[in-house]
């Protein structure tokens, strides 16, 4: 059920200063957010596309991106880093009438990619419309929002677009064209869209500013031998003092095999964490209004407190691995994939790569629910692939067609089955027996990404906005951390320090905290 709560727009000087568009522009290439706090991780380097190039119907190009699993050909290195941002920035490619132009992320496999763009390329030709089809990897375009409002507002944006970026953000900027035909067409044919968030993301006002493509979840992954071997059942541990417990009773640095493979550094699988852990002492940013910042309280001094004792405490050093004070949001990826750590959070890239590559550690990994809150909540749910169709199209209803083309079971099944639960349908009836069948954890994830609780991620318990999206690209978490691991600061200082730069964050998006 959508917010009844209006969403206005915000100016965009205070957009910009709140949401600090560069970071937020780094989700369009991402595979998907590292936990359901919506923090993405990086896609694998070579899948950086080159500065968009036209295609037309007649002689589509080859796919724009090299293959995602060339970049990462060994069981330690899943994901890449991503690469240096270019010095000089691609300009967006410009939309015309009568020239279908299509952006779109980058996918973690090649097949999902080259499928994708192998259906538009089909509709475009079968259409007789000339296709401009691009890989928009923030590498290429540099500040994606920026650049793109500038198009909004120069009258050349281009038309579609395949993202996972924030449509709060997008829709402060004024710069999607309203899709609710779209969306309740796609309801009729497909069952209601999932996960239940997907309305409190994209409805504004009881109108949908993008259509719900895909979906995804993240999970934690658990190496079920490892725990075994210590007479613990992994699927057993529902509690953060049960998970941080056992992979203190498991780790043994002799076997170079730690059990605590989460880290809390400037990273989004770090934000991520640190949200997730502050949600379950019951903290939040703001009220549920989304409007007043409540940061500072009992409860966030309490779970950064507990941050503080896992991290820095000589009771659980044993379980921690070397580095993990500076890992970045590949480094569990990669660690878990080694066979070095036994329990991390993750999107589903580290469960498709051990797969896919046939890693020993594949038939050992158990896929758990997140932890419950102290309370005995369930707070996951999954997040979405969006189409969105850019503010002053020329091709609007070409644009609509093509979204509903792309959802058809023909076009969208062979997606999913090569997407290694990093692409999975968006809509109810989507899942289908067939669907299951494909992964015997797909049944899990289908509990996570249907889960009836209406799990917002960071803004919990407050619908999103443009100014919470903003707290984790300024980094305030985990430089909150950092203040308390380093002794800068206590807990309760380090709470009250991030508490004020929010309230300043908001007060600069035009939201007063007097």
């Amino acid at each position: 059920m959508a917010s009844d709560q209006p969403q206005g727009r915000i100016s965009r000087r205070k957009f910009l200063r709140a949401s600090l568009m560069g970071a937020g522009a780094t989700l369009l290439a991402a595979c998907g957010g590292a936990s359901t706090t919506e923090a993405p991780t990086s896609p694998p380097a070579a899948t950086t596309a080159a500065a968009p190039a036209a295609t037309t119907a007649a002689a589509p190009t080859a796919a724009a991106a090299a293959g995602p699993t060339a970049a990462a050909t060994t069981a330690a290195a899943p994901t890449a880093a991503a690469p240096a941002p270019t010095n000089t920035p691609a300009p967006l490619p410009e939309g015309a009438a009568g020239k279908l132009t299509v952006i779109h992320r980058t996918e973690y496999f090649e097949t999902v990619q080259q499928k994708f763009r192998d259906a538009v390329t089909d509709y475009a030709k079968n259409k007789g419309i000339q296709l401009d089809i691009s890989t928009a990897n923030p590498e290429v375009f540099g500040d994606f929002l920026a650049k793109m409002q500038a198009a909004v507002q120069a009258g050349v944006p281009p038309d579609l677009g395949y993202h996972t970026l924030s449509i709060p953000q997008m829709h402060s900027l004024d710069i999607v064209e309203d899709v609710t035909d779209v969306v309740e067409q796609a309801i009729k044919m497909y069952g209601d869209v999932v996960p239940v968030t997907a309305a409190k993301n994209a409805q504004f006002d009881g109108r949908w500013f993008a259509v719900p493509f895909m979906s995804q979840t993240g999970g934690w992954f658990g190496r079920k031998d490892v725990f075994q071997a210590a007479g613990v059942d992994v699927n057993t541990l529902d509690t953060l003092d049960q998970r941080r417990d056992a992979a203190l009773k498991i780790s043994d640095a002799s076997k170079k095999i730690w059990g605590w493979g989460l880290t809390i550094n400037k990273s989004g699988d770090g934000h991520g964490f640190i949200v997730d852990v502050l949600q379950a002492f019951g903290a939040s940013f703001t009220d549920q209004s989304g409007q007043k910042v409540t940061f500072n309280s009992p409860q966030a001094v309490a779970a950064v407190k507990w941050l503080q004792e896992t991290y820095t405490g000589e009771k659980y050093k044993p379980m921690l691995p070397p580095g993990i004070e500076s890992w970045t949001d590949t480094s569990n990826n990669e660690a878990y994939l080694a066979g070095t750590i036994a329990l991390t959070a993750n999107q589903f890239s580290i469960y498709a790569k051990a797969k896919k590559d046939k890693n020993p550690v594949f038939p050992n990994t158990a896929l758990l629910h997140k932890f419950k809150t102290n309370d005995g909540k369930l707070l996951e749910a999954g997040q979405n692939g969006w189409f969105t169709i850019f503010k002053g199209s020329k091709n609007i209803d070409i644009a609509k067609e093509l979204i509903l083309h792309m959802l058809q079971p023909q076009i969208f099944d062979p997606m999913v089955q090569e997407g290694g639960a990093l692409f999975l349908p968006a809509y109810k009836n989507q899942w289908t027996d067939e669907i299951l069948k494909i992964d015997p954890n797909f049944a899990t994830v289908k509990e996570i990404i249907f889960n009836p609780e209406a799990y917002t991620g960071t803004s919990y318990p407050a619908d999103p906005n443009a100014a919470i999206d903003g707290i984790l690209a300024a980094a305030i978490p985990s430089q909150m951390m950092a203040n308390v691991t380093t002794g800068k600061m206590s807990a309760e200082d380090a709470v009250k320090d991030a508490h004020d730069r929010i309230v300043q964050l908001f007060e600069e998006a035009g939201l007063p905290q007097a």
